[in-house]
């Protein structure tokens, strides 16, 4: 979710550091040892294990799959995905493994479009769509489509990021992206990943880089120093990032004549090239681009006494776009049948205003609709202004979960709780697109389908943040609502979410894919 910093002040209770270091390193699950006791001042008493909380507990709408394996699987997916363009990867392989058939933007898809099939398109690597064509669609008929973004705070690499050496030791020049390099970053383990351009014979050719151990840290200054320790720091000159200390073989800096041949060699260091091109096995010559950042590579771990908590970097928003997605894909068979064409769209760059090709102001859903219907011989202005009056959007962002040390920055009756259920998120100044209309249709659909609401409001004293929703919605007439999933430390290094929230989402993804076509039916009766 990006935060507004240009509205009212923000409440003061806000302003209070509640950062703690997370001590769970455990990322598998399992109860406690049943053999722990303590020894009280009396005599020795047994402590009994707490049951798992996903102890016998099945997924309603997938027998085979365990609340317990989506958490897990969730994890598996954010220790992979450590930068957009991995999560963006890792998604398409999910879509590509469940039958979907990639369309690259770049190539004329006239001959793959038609009812009820199923497709997907990327955008820079790091955005996606994917849709099912109902086999009962018709140019007119809607789409229900549920977005969100994939991009998550971070430090980039610079452009030229090679620095002088400063009291022996190397460091790199990186740039906060959105919030990134705010007070949770001080001390933590940062590897190095994102995207590599590389020459391979006459092509240009993108590659993933993950280093997933530690090249980088941000140190701070020990309290021992009185003021400087407390800041206001300089985030160009105090929050340098330090990768390593000057080599005591001279040699070990200066470039061969090969590497001299990289369009790079003067921007970064030999060290840095040096060691990307390891990870991707490719020479330094062969280098001639990237977009690079740095990532905590602390691993997601299942965590609390019952197993209630899954702590984790970078949760805003890839927690809401691996369960839409999952949602989506549970779907399928049903999509398939409808007349609907059901899409996910997967956003790059909402943290930083959404207003890039890759973002959700760069038109993919709308262009995408475009293609669909013109490619049915269908692109008249009047068929499209129906498709999209007919359709609806769902805007996935995670929400503020109820902190317990600040309970009275959050609106009364309107606190969201782990393992509940979908959170709805209203805002009555326009920053969400939730309004009466809306709300009345999810909650139907949460009713058809048993699940669970909880609703989201700030205080009259405090700032919202924003999301995708209002920018699709109000450029295209798209009906919209604004919802997510809880999480606490919103735009801290690592976060938190409900360990049963992965297959609530699931839920309730799958359950909007399956039932908002008949539902909508009763909404458009009334001419809503």
């Amino acid at each position: 979710m990006t935060a507004f910093t240009n509205s009212r002040p923000l409440n003061p209770a806000f302003a209070k550091s509640a950062a703690r270091r997370q001590q769970s390193q455990a990322s598998s699950i399992s109860t406690l040892d049943s053999n722990s006791s303590v020894i009280s001042p009396v005599e020795p008493r047994e402590i009994k294990a707490p049951s798992s909380i996903f102890e016998d507990d099945y997924s309603p709408f997938n027998p085979k799959t365990s609340s317990a394996d989506y958490a897990k699987k969730f994890i598996d997916f954010m220790d992979t995905s450590p930068t957009t363009y991995h999560a963006c990867n890792f998604l398409a392989n999910e879509l590509e493994q469940a039958g979907f058939t990639y369309l690259s933007e770049r190539s004329n898809w006239e001959d793959h479009i038609q009812s009820g099939t199923k497709f997907y398109t990327k955008r820079n690597g790091s955005s996606l769509v994917a849709f099912v064509i109902g086999e009962k669609w018709r140019p007119g008929l809607g789409c229900g489509i549920v977005g969100c973004h994939i991009d998550a705070l971070a430090a980039k690499i610079k452009p030229i990021s090679k620095k002088t050496t400063v009291e022996g030791y190397v460091q790199i020049g990186a740039a906060p992206y959105s919030g990134g390099f705010n007070p949770t970053w001080w001390d933590r383990d940062l590897g190095i990943g994102g995207r590599v351009i590389v020459r391979d014979g006459d092509a240009i050719k993108s590659k993933l880089l993950h280093i997933p151990y530690p090249v980088a840290r941000i140190p701070s200054l020990a309290p021992h120093f009185g003021a400087p320790a407390k800041g206001p720091f300089n985030l160009e000159t105090q929050m340098t990032p330090v990768i390593g200390l000057v080599s005591g073989n001279p040699d070990d800096d200066v470039p061969t004549e090969e590497e001299k041949k990289c369009p790079l060699i003067d921007k970064h260091h030999i060290r840095v090239l040096r060691t990307v091109a390891k990870h991707i096995n490719v020479v330094v010559k062969d280098i001639i681009q990237w977009d690079l950042e740095l990532f905590d590579t602390q691993p997601g771990a299942i965590g609390g006494l019952d197993k209630e908590f899954i702590f984790c970097p970078r949760i805003d928003d890839k927690v809401c776009s691996y369960t839409a997605i999952h949602g989506f894909l549970e779907s399928v068979e049903s999509s398939a049948k409808s007349g609907t064409i059901n899409m996910i769209a997967l956003f790059d760059n909402e943290e930083i205003g959404s207003q890039t090709r890759q973002g959700a102001k760069g038109g993919l859903v709308q262009h995408t609709i475009d293609r669909i219907l013109s490619l049915h011989g269908d692109s008249t202005d009047e068929l499209k202004r129906l498709t999209l009056a007919n359709s609806f959007i769902v805007s996935a962002d995670v929400i503020h979960a109820v902190n317990p040390n600040f309970s009275e920055v959050y609106l009364d009756d309107h606190k969201p709780h782990f393992n509940v259920g979908i959170t709805i998120s209203c805002d009555p100044n326009g920053h969400m697109t939730t309004d009466a209309v809306s709300l009345s249709l999810i909650e139907e659909i949460a009713r058809k389908t048993d699940n669970k609401l909880q609703y989201f409001q700030i205080r009259n004293d405090s700032r919202s943040g924003g999301t995708i929703g209002p920018y699709i919605s109000s450029d295209t007439g798209i009906r919209a609502i604004d919802l997510g999933i809880a999480q606490l430390s919103m735009h801290s290094i690592r976060a938190t979410v409900g360990s049963k929230d992965v297959w609530l989402g699931v839920k309730f993804f799958k359950s909007f894919y399956e039932k908002w076509e008949e539902t909508d039916v009763e909404f458009k009766l009334g001419d809503l």
